[in-house]
């Protein structure tokens, strides 16, 4: 625990302007992030007597070991910077809002040829038009069922536009009116889009103007005598005036408003959202927050308009934001807002009517989420409290584990080994700090020996990092040799682990491997639990306790112990150790599975320098197959668009070098398949693979 008078800036450091400051761990790393309009006055609120200042914050100025500003020119800037900060360094200090669910969108996909209407969930695309969020998919396609009826617009996948269009024939919703077919040129890629543009109108709001257009032409083709034409358009009116009246009207004047209630109390805090666009309520979401500083209910809407605009521009900010409380001071907050938006923007507290019975509607959905909130966690908590209590005593360990790494080996009969690591910090899965590894010390199966270097590896890391913030007081690392660093064999998602040198003072994130576990467990017996405890032993590490959960009785083995330690099957701890397990099981397969999978439909063309995946497409699909492409002259390869001269010449000798295998052969029947075509490859789908069924076969010998 630091002392805040060591490092506190000395008098007249600070200057009296707007600004945004960091506060940062031994580590560096950035655990706190704010703005403010002087930057003397607030940073020196936090430089006081430690008996008043309120617990959490007691926590972080206690926790950090320097502080850090950056001057800006308005406060408008400081919001801007301090919600980049926020994004970037994720500090742990800070307010963060948890979507409760991720709520689903309808989107119309304006960025393609032909626009397609579809439920998404997730981070917003650049060029795609987001209606919502909806609380239930299901009610955005009971909407999109009854809208397709006028609006026909497409809302199929792109494999299937893809196979319509060379088949020639449409889906069924093409047949039966509810789709105008773009995939057979039944309409033109400008009137599709056309179509699309005003399912977008219509779905704004701007309902009255559409609507009134509608019933002029149904009149006129009754005063015509075209009585089916104006039944068509009778029953267009129905459907969409029923697809209307699934959102009630709350606000009689058209209005397009967010309203934002939030309920809290000393330690959370819940916001409800409500959506209203041309007067009906179009969404709702909700979050919830740890208030891990002392906050006024002024900052926390501050936090959600962050939140819910840092990432939005033009429409998707309405006119009218409605709050319980202001920000203070707001004039900076809602010229943000209207920057985001491009036009006015008006943040206000409703007084009376209409907005302010709504209000209380969203305030009373704010404090039921933060009861229904309370009520999980709590019990939630107490669960994973007593897990980890059983652990520590059923090991011996001195206190809880509250971070546990688990680590679990993965190949096919010796192929592909690799090795997974999962972390939990507090009884949870913290997915982030996932990481997987790829065994290239030796080739072949040995799952003992695979557990020495992967332990090995992860901590050799953590030991470099542990030396290059200065934590050795004797600048050495104990177990391994000077200058030793991990190899890039580590990888986080499939990327490989930047070396020490890229990790510089200055960048204020959470390093890789920094943070050491309380527990370390793998998968497996006495063999593995001692293979990891020797790396352990080998890099001088003896503060990190191990042990191994065995599948076939779910025992847990320690390190020299003859006898494993059977825990209660009712335990709760025992339950945890294998959630934990099996997670690291799954995360390993699938890498394993994965990389299994790249190899199957490795080629010859990978291996000419320049030649990308979308050259190497039009190769197979101007030729067919690598057969016939192995034997086409280097004019003939010239042909193809995008392929000189040069890269046909490599491409024919890399061909020439590669050994074509033998014929498939169908398991099921023992038929020889067509020989025109290779094992791996199949006509029309260039660089797809076709498997030959061992693979699947062979998947119940997996680890």
């Amino acid at each position: 625990m630091a002392d805040p008078s060591s490092y506190r800036p000395r008098p007249g450091e600070i200057p009296d302007s707007p600004g945004v400051y960091r506060f940062r761990d031994e580590h560096r790393r950035v655990i706190y992030v704010g703005k403010a309009k002087s930057l003397r006055q607030r940073l020196a609120n936090y430089f006081q007597d430690l008996a008043g200042l309120h617990p959490r914050t007691r926590s972080m100025v206690t926790t950090a070991a320097s502080v850090e500003w950056t001057v800006v020119s308005t406060e408008v800037e400081a919001l801007q910077l301090e919600y980049s900060w926020i994004k970037e360094y994720d500090p742990r200090f800070n307010v963060k809002y948890r979507d409760d669910k991720s709520y689903p969108y309808l989107a119309v996909t304006m960025n393609e040829e032909f626009p397609r209407v579809q439920v998404m969930r997730g981070h917003k695309k650049k060029g795609v038009r987001y209606f919502g969020p909806y609380a239930h998919a299901w009610a955005i396609r009971d909407t999109v069922d009854l809208m397709l009826r006028v609006f026909p617009v497409r809302t199929c996948s792109a494999g299937v536009f893809k196979n319509a269009a060379r088949t020639g024939r449409p889906c069924l919703l093409g047949y039966i009116g509810k789709c105008s077919a773009p995939c057979v040129e039944r309409i033109s890629p400008e009137d599709h889009r056309e179509l699309a543009e005003e399912f977008c109108d219509f779905m704004a709001g701007r309902t009255g103007t559409y609507l009134r257009r509608l019933e002029r032409r149904m009149a006129e083709a009754a005063e015509e005598m075209e009585y089916e034409r104006a039944a068509r358009l009778r029953d267009d009116i129905g459907a969409l005036k029923k697809a209307m009246e699934k959102n009630a009207v709350v606000l009689a004047d058209a209005t397009d408003a967010d309203l934002i209630a939030v309920a809290e109390d000393e330690l959370e805090a819940a916001v409800q959202i409500f959506h209203v666009r041309g007067g009906r309520v179009r969404g709702q979401r909700g979050w919830v927050t740890d208030k891990v500083e002392e906050i006024t209910t002024g900052a926390l809407v501050e936090h959600a308009l962050q939140q819910l605009y840092g990432e939005e521009t033009g429409d998707a900010v309405p006119r009218e934001v409605l709050v319980p409380a202001l920000p203070d001071p707001v004039d900076p907050v809602q010229e943000w807002l209207t920057g985001r938006r491009g036009s006015n923007v008006s943040l206000r507290v409703p007084q009376r009517g209409d907005k302010k019975a709504l209000m209380e509607t969203v305030q009373r959905n704010a404090q039921q989420a933060l009861v229904l909130h309370k009520t999980k966690r709590a019990s939630d908590l107490t669960t994973r409290s007593r897990a980890l209590e059983e652990i520590s005593d059923a090991l011996g360990l001195d206190s809880a584990p509250l971070r546990i790494e688990c680590y679990d080996i993965s190949h096919l009969q010796g192929d592909d080994v690799v090795a997974s690591m999962v972390v939990f910090e507090d009884g949870l899965a913290r997915k982030s700090e996932y990481r997987r590894f790829q065994i290239k010390g030796f080739a072949g199966q040995d799952d003992v020996r695979s557990m020495h270097e992967v332990i090995t590896r992860r901590f050799r890391r953590y030991l470099a990092e542990k030396e290059r913030t200065g934590e050795w007081a004797d600048g050495g690392e104990p177990g391994a040799e000077p200058g030793a660093q991990e190899d890039p064999g580590t990888a986080s998602a499939g990327l490989a682990e930047p070396p020490a040198s890229t990790l510089t003072e200055d960048d204020g994130r959470p390093k890789r491997f920094a943070y050491p576990p309380q527990l370390v467990v793998v998968d497996g017996g006495a063999p593995q639990v001692a293979a990891a405890q020797r790396a352990l032993d080998e890099l001088g590490i003896d503060d990190i306790a191990v042990c191994g959960l065995a599948k076939r009785l779910e025992e847990v083995w320690l390190p020299g112990d003859d006898d494993p330690v059977v825990l209660p099957r009712t335990s709760e701890g025992l339950y945890l150790l294998q959630r934990i397990r099996d997670e690291a099981h799954r995360f390993a397969i699938t890498y394993q599975r994965t990389k299994r999978a790249k190899r199957f439909r490795s080629s010859p063309l990978d291996d000419v320098p320049g030649l990308g995946e979308t050259r190497k497409q039009a190769l197979i699909k101007h030729f067919g197959s690598l057969k016939r492409l192995r034997s086409a002259t280097i004019e003939q390869i010239c042909d193809v668009p995008g392929i000189g001269r040069k890269t046909a010449e490599t491409i024919v000798a890399a061909l020439a070098q590669a050994v074509p295998g033998g014929p498939a052969v169908n398991t099921a029947t023992g038929e020889i398949m067509d020989d025109t075509e290779e094992p791996g490859q199949q006509t029309g789908s260039p660089g797809e693979p076709v498997s030959t069924g061992a693979p699947d076969e062979r998947r119940g010998q997996e680890r």
